[in-house]
């Protein structure tokens, strides 16, 4: 089921908004090409992460 309008894995809960949104982003691309949602919820965090590292002035730009 691909995640949307505000809807997220539970375990994504406790992550900072841009990060949560960045890893449903991730998620919902990887359910498409996989169709497994325990991978695509673990791989959409892990690759989030990866992303705001590699671009921090991203992860620090105010929200809209």
């Amino acid at each position: 089921m691909p995640w949307y309008n505000g809807d997220y894995p539970p375990s994504y809960k406790n992550q900072p908004p841009k990060l949560r949104e960045k890893a449903v982003e991730i998620a919902n691309e990887i359910l498409k090409e996989s169709g497994d949602e325990g991978i695509a919820i673990a791989t959409g965090l892990k690759k989030a992460r990866e992303y705001f590292k590699d671009h921090p002035q991203e992860a620090d730009a105010d929200d809209d």
